[in-house]
């Protein structure tokens, strides 16, 4: 059954209440007080909805966050079961220090239809197209920009990726800037730093490199409501992030996850900007208004649309 649209306003509000909580700290120095007030107000919002909600992707295991942690249940325990991934605050540092590109942002799904994704690595590669063979995780850097270059007629030139600025990705850049590839590098936020390829308007054809793995799954479910190409491979570095993914359920360590093994069925994404950056803007507080920007997608439902919102504080 298709997730019912009166939740979209639902988890708007969840978001958008999220994304103002946190911006009562922006530019104070304090990532974990930002974090906190965002993490505080979504649990509070999520707990009024009439769903039998559990968090997939939260703050943690429940030793290491006391809320909206892994398996936490939400919401009335009325109504649908639904899985719930969230980033109360996606940009810790760029809040604290009144720099663009601040998030808050949930995923929704039916049951069972979210990938639990371990806290570790993942290697990520994203696209606005939806044919396959085109772009893959085992392709070499120069073989993507080839195959991507004559499927949007475009030269190696015209195209523009977008990667976080990494010294793992020393190599990989250096192969983009032989190819003469533009580049956007980015300091972080690669949930917002995936979403740019879905609109000709951010002006990027290809995200690839190694980020966070729950953020992967974040941006696929948004990914998937405008039918772009999406794989992502975990990154293991250490025994005990490998017996943790396996107690999540993760069986096949090295796996290759195409975009329909990370997200099924009807979904929910919201991304609210707390600071503004190039995929949405920033909290404003005028008067007694404040006016929050939201991308948010339906999948059932055909929606995707950035929402302009003001509410009285």
């Amino acid at each position: 059954m298709p997730i019912d649209k009166k939740f979209v306003d639902f988890f708007h509000i969840v978001s958008s209440q999220a994304a103002l909580a946190s911006y009562k700290f922006v530019g104070k120095k304090d990532k974990k007080a930002a974090d906190k007030a965002a993490v505080d107000s979504m649990r509070a919002e999520l707990n009024k909805i009439d769903m039998q909600g559990t968090i997939v992707i939260g703050e943690g295991e429940l030793d290491k966050a006391p809320m909206l942690y892994i398996g936490e249940k939400l919401g009335t325990l009325n109504g649908p079961e639904l899985d719930i991934a969230v980033d109360p605050l996606e940009g810790t540092n760029f809040a604290a220090n009144n720099l663009p590109g601040a998030l808050s942002v949930i995923a929704v799904s039916e049951k069972s239809n979210l990938f639990a994704a371990p806290e570790t690595y993942m290697d990520k590669i994203s696209s606005n197209i939806s044919e396959q063979g085109v772009l893959d995780l085992d392709f070499d850097v120069k073989k993507n920009i080839y195959n991507l270059s004559e499927y949007k007629n475009k030269k190696p030139k015209d195209l523009t990726v977008c990667i976080l600025d990494r010294p793992r990705h020393k190599k990989k850049i250096e192969e983009l800037q032989k190819l003469k590839v533009k580049l956007k590098l980015i300091s972080d936020g690669d949930v917002s730093g995936a979403l740019l390829v879905t609109n000709n308007d951010f002006g990027v054809d290809l995200f690839l490199g190694i980020g966070g793995g729950p953020e992967g799954v974040l941006a696929a479910s948004a990914l998937d409501a405008f039918d772009c190409n999406f794989q992502g491979r975990f990154i293991f570095k250490t025994e005990q992030d490998r017996f943790r993914a396996n107690k999540m359920g993760v069986k096949d360590l090295d796996k290759k996850y195409e975009l329909k093994e990370i997200i099924s069925g009807d979904s929910i994404f919201c991304a609210t900007g707390v600071t503004s950056g190039d995929l949405v803007s920033g909290i404003n507080i005028e008067n007694d208004e404040f006016i929050s920007e939201t991308l948010i997608t339906h999948k059932s439902a055909g929606f995707k649309k950035i929402i302009k919102k003001k509410v009285k504080i």
